[in-house]
């Protein structure tokens, strides 16, 4: 199997990779069978953008803090355990933003695209669905547009529902919403079209940012599932990806 080993600028991560391409050799990806990413969360996030456009199944390994989608590290058996691994297959958001000047923006992101006030004046916007008004005016600190692998990091933590692969439902979950009052967000069909309008972006400028990536001063941002796009995450069986996400609906 041909590798190619992707890691953290962290001790440990880097640490690891002198171990594992000793042991395993080290290719360009386009040159590879696998790719093995060494880090944390947001390193496997950085990978899934950087090689992109590379065909190639990617499986991680936790060297960072939590690795929600990072297998545990261990130094035996990686061949093993990558020929034994259940695959999914993901598919990002596209984002397209428009800022204040007219020029247009577009980016993917595999966890959250957010909209987010840039000074003390709260955020208003309109929300549109399949291009009909569903909030004529959304007053709050921001909102976000999930995928179902995403909704578990910081769509959770707004409050947002975790949503189960394969559930073909994108969970839009606003931040403080403060009219409508308590607005608690809704789930919609991952087919669907979502846009906002900023409602006086001058005088309440917001930012968006997909995944890692800000766009400040926006007025509009069209969000939809590209089915165009997708890559393959592996995990080991013992603790599939599946089992992470139903735990994760549980966890105190």
């Amino acid at each position: 199997m041909k590798i190619c080993f992707f890691a953290s600028e962290k001790p440990r991560a880097r640490e690891a990779l002198d171990f594992l391409t000793s042991e395993y050799g080290d290719l360009a990806a386009k040159d590879a069978d696998i790719l093995v990413v060494l880090g944390g969360d947001g390193t496997m996030l950085r990978a899934l953008h950087k090689y992109i456009d590379v065909d190639i199944p990617i499986y991680g390994l936790n060297l960072g803090t939590f690795g929600f989608l990072m297998n545990e590290y261990r130094k035996k058996c990686l061949i093993e355990r990558i020929e034994k691994a259940t695959k999914y297959e993901i598919h990002p958001l596209r984002m397209i933003a428009q800022d204040k000047h007219g020029k247009e923006f577009s980016e993917l992101a595999f966890n959250e695209v957010s909209l987010l006030r840039e000074t003390h004046n709260a955020a208003k916007l309109m929300l549109f669905i399949n291009d009909e008004i569903r909030i004529p005016m959304l007053v709050c600190d921001g909102i976000m547009v999930s995928t179902p692998l995403g909704s578990t990091a910081y769509n959770s933590s707004a409050g947002g529902p975790i949503v189960p692969l394969g559930a073909n439902v994108l969970p839009v979950t606003p931040i403080s919403a403060f009219r409508p009052r308590r607005w608690p967000g809704a789930l919609i069909h991952s087919k669907s079209s979502i846009r906002f309008d900023i409602i006086r972006p001058n005088e309440r400028p917001v930012s968006v940012s997909a995944d890692f990536t800000e766009i400040r001063d926006v007025t509009s941002v069209n969000i939809k599932e590209d089915l165009n796009v997708s890559r393959t995450l592996l995990f080991d069986e013992d603790y599939h990806l599946e089992e992470r996400i139903f735990q994760e609906q549980f966890a105190s």
